[in-house]
C-alpha cells in the first residue's frame, strides 16, 4: 500500500519530524463537546501530529490543569502546553474568562491561545482579540478542511513559531 502526499503534506511531515524535540510538546485542548473532541483527535491523527493531547472538558478543568490545582493538583508545573486550543461556550466557566485567566497570570500569561470555536458573533471575535488570544479560528463545518486547519496550526504553532526571548514552555517550575 503507498500513500501519496502532495507537497505540502510532505512538508508538514518533514518538519514535524524534523523538529520533534526529545522534550514532548503538549497541546491542551478546552472542549466540552465529545464530537469536536474525537473531531480534533482524528484531524491531529490524520496530520500526523502525534503530540500529547490534555482534554479539559469545561473551563475549570482548563484552569486546574494550568494552574496545577483541584484534580490536577501535584502536576508537574515546570511541563507547560505548547498551545491551548480553547472553545468559547463552556460550562462552568467559559471561555473568554479562562482566557483572561491564563493572561493575568505571571507563568501562563504568554502561552499561545488559538480560541477554536464554532462562534461566529463578531463580539466574541472582538473579544477574544482584546483579552489577548493569539489567533481566533472558526471551526469549518466540512472534516476535510477541519484536517487542514488543525495541520496548519500544527506546523505553524508547534513547529515554526518562536515562543517570546526568555519564554520556554519548559519552566523551572
Amino acid at each position: 500500500m503507498s500513500i501519496v502526499l502532495n507537497n505540502s503534506q510532505l512538508v508538514t511531515q518533514n518538519f514535524i519530524k524534523k523538529e520533534r524535540n526529545l522534550e514532548e510538546k503538549i497541546i491542551l485542548l478546552v472542549e466540552d463537546n465529545p464530537d469536536d473532541v474525537t473531531l480534533t483527535e482524528r484531524a491531529l491523527k490524520k496530520s500526523h501530529i502525534l503530540n500529547t493531547l490534555i482534554v479539559a472538558r469545561d473551563g475549570v478543568e482548563a484552569l486546574d490543569y494550568l494552574f496545577g490545582t483541584g484534580s490536577w493538583a501535584g502536576r508537574d508545573m515546570s511541563n507547560m502546553p505548547e498551545i491551548v486550543l480553547l472553545d468559547l461556550k463552556l460550562p462552568k466557566i467559559d471561555g473568554l474568562e479562562v482566557l483572561q485567566r491564563i493572561r493575568a497570570n505571571a507563568q501562563t500569561k504568554l502561552l499561545p491561545v488559538v480560541i477554536l470555536t464554532s462562534s461566529k458573533e463578531e463580539k466574541d471575535l472582538i473579544n477574544g482579540y482584546s483579552m489577548g488570544a493569539n489567533s481566533y479560528i472558526r471551526k469549518p463545518v466540512n472534516f476535510n478542511q477541519f484536517v487542514d486547519a488543525v495541520r496548519q496550526l500544527g506546523l505553524y504553532w508547534l513547529v515554526l513559531n518562536a515562543p517570546p526571548p526568555g519564554v520556554s514552555r519548559k519552566t523551572d517550575g
